[in-house]
């Protein structure tokens, strides 16, 4: 490849990082400005709201989270009175979510959030597709030395994993 055709693939690639880092950013701005929860709050309510009644690991499986991270995220939506979490009555380990009323008025004027918005986006695409997007992010995450940092949530100090004995899970 011609140097002239590098620099300006390299170029391409940096603005294209920028433009990613400047859309998540401004849509999380915009959604805890408007709605008072963070992104990923949001993206919960958003996703009970399209699948309610929907089990917690259900939730964490469409969201791509572990299942800790969204007992988390349940657990502050709750106590805002935004869900509901209800026990099956024929097995009492299995709860349900759906959205209080005021959750639902919350998602009829929030705005979209980058995290469902990828998802969206990425879950039709074809399996060669993803296997290139996937490549090309862990040859990034491997030049910037970050293969061994924790999975926060976007714009979050919130990590996608399992807590760990002894430690605490910081809140978003």
């Amino acid at each position: 490849m011609a140097v002239d055709t590098k620099s300006r693939r390299v170029a391409e690639i940096i603005d294209n990082i920028r433009r990613v880092f400047q859309v998540v950013n401004e849509h999380s701005k915009r959604a805890e400005k408007e709605t008072g929860i963070t992104g990923p709050q949001l993206w919960a309510i958003k996703t009970i709201a399209e699948f309610a009644p929907i089990k917690g690991a259900e939730l964490a499986r469409r969201m791509y989270l572990h299942p800790t991270t969204v007992v988390g995220i349940l657990d502050r939506l709750e106590a805002r009175g935004l869900v509901v979490k209800n026990r099956s009555t024929v097995d009492r380990r299995i709860v349900e979510v759906e959205l209080t009323e005021q959750g639902k008025a919350l998602v009829a004027s929030a705005p979209e959030v980058a995290q469902g918005m990828l998802v969206k986006g990425l879950e039709p695409l074809p399996d060669r597709t993803l296997l290139k997007i996937s490549d090309g992010l862990d040859e990034l995450v491997r030049i910037l030395g970050a293969k061994e940092l924790p999975p926060n949530l976007i714009l979050s100090s919130e990590v996608n994993a399992p807590v760990k004995r002894g430690t605490r899970s910081r809140k978003p």
